[in-house]
């Protein structure tokens, strides 16, 4: 059964009852939550630039290579082609062309880059990568996180020793150095590394982000189980006889949703961020896939003649990241009442 969290408020358009004790207005968690976050009009503007971006990624690339013409074929050259399929011009080769000019009867909105490839639609294939990879890397995280997380906490002792001391390990380690170098090993060739059996790609950068950052997240759910093992819940199902495993799936774990969603909604900016400096390096995605690090990496040298291939890739990787961490930031204030902004 749902809790009720009750609230004393004065409707103003009721009339107060006799004696002028206020109305008592029972409300649920979810009630209460949503009353806060959408006071914060930061945090929804920052939801509603996380849903376009997501959308712009799932269906933005076809629906922009139906409108302009300019498709991805096998070999990652856009080609100008017609509604039948057929090419309406030259395939463009070593020819910038800028944001708006036409060529070959083709508008580029977002500009081309020196291989004729639209900017555009580069940068909306680019959001699928980016995105995808976050979300992987980001389930890594959690599961490792929130499983270590949860048995430290519990069961403390010598079993909290040894995985506090991995953690502490963990965090002692040149991430950046040892993703390049875990990255180059194995995504210089097809092959891959461990005999073939991790190859370079989407995988690969989203094993390297995720197996180097859950420490942060099993400190947050540690620090949590340890409060949350002794309160008075936990010691009357204790007292039930009910075993570890249901004390710590059915009365632990819910409590601790709250701050794994703020944290999830927090982290996936940062892992974005980790993929395209990881593809701007060289040691990300392959070349043959769309990466906003990969398109940045690309127009560095000649920036100053040719802005427009980083400034638009650049406002797209800028306006998601600030809107995951808006985002975030509400969902963080929303859930705790105790938050000096939920109370305004």
């Amino acid at each position: 059964m749902e809790r009720l969290e009750v609230e004393r408020e004065a409707p103003p358009s009721a009339p107060a009852p006799p004696g002028g004790a206020p109305e008592i207005v029972g409300r649920t968690p979810w009630q209460l939550f949503w009353r806060r976050f959408r006071k914060d009009r930061w945090a929804l503007g920052g939801g509603a630039a996380v849903i376009v971006v997501v959308v712009l990624a799932v269906v933005g690339a076809p629906i922009a290579e139906r409108l302009t013409g300019h498709e991805l074929d096998e070999t990652y050259i856009y080609s100008m082609t017609d509604e039948f399929g057929q090419p309406r011009g030259p395939t463009l080769s070593a020819e910038l062309v800028p944001p708006e000019d036409q060529q070959g009867g083709s508008v580029f909105v977002f500009g081309a880059d020196g291989l004729g490839r639209d900017v555009l639609v580069r940068i909306l294939y680019g959001a699928r990568t980016s995105l995808v990879v976050a979300v992987f890397a980001t389930a890594i995280e959690i599961a490792i996180g929130i499983v270590l997380g949860l048995i430290s906490g519990y069961y403390r002792g010598k079993i909290d020793t040894v995985i506090s001391r991995i953690t502490d390990v963990v965090l002692t380690l040149p991430v950046l150095l040892l993703a390049i170098g875990v990255g180059f090993a194995c995504g210089s060739t097809k092959e891959g590394c461990v005999g073939g059996l991790v190859r370079p790609g989407i995988v690969l950068v989203s094993l390297i982000i995720g197996l180097f950052s859950w420490p942060y997240l099993s400190r947050i759910i540690r620090g949590q189980v340890l409060s949350l093992r002794e309160k008075e819940f936990t010691e009357a199902a204790r007292s039930l006889g009910a075993s570890n495993r249901r004390i710590v799936f059915r009365e632990i774990l819910p409590n601790v949703i709250a701050p794994i969603i703020v944290y999830t909604t927090l982290i996936i900016p940062t892992n974005i961020l980790f993929e395209a400096g990881l593809t701007f390096l060289g040691v990300g995605v392959p070349p043959e896939i769309p990466s906003w690090g990969r398109m940045l990496d690309e127009a560095s040298e000649n920036f100053d003649t040719q802005w427009w291939l980083m400034v638009f890739p650049g406002i797209f990787l800028f306006v998601t990241t600030l809107g995951f961490n808006l985002f975030g930031d509400g969902l963080r204030d929303a859930l705790d009442p105790r938050s000096d902004r939920s109370t305004q």
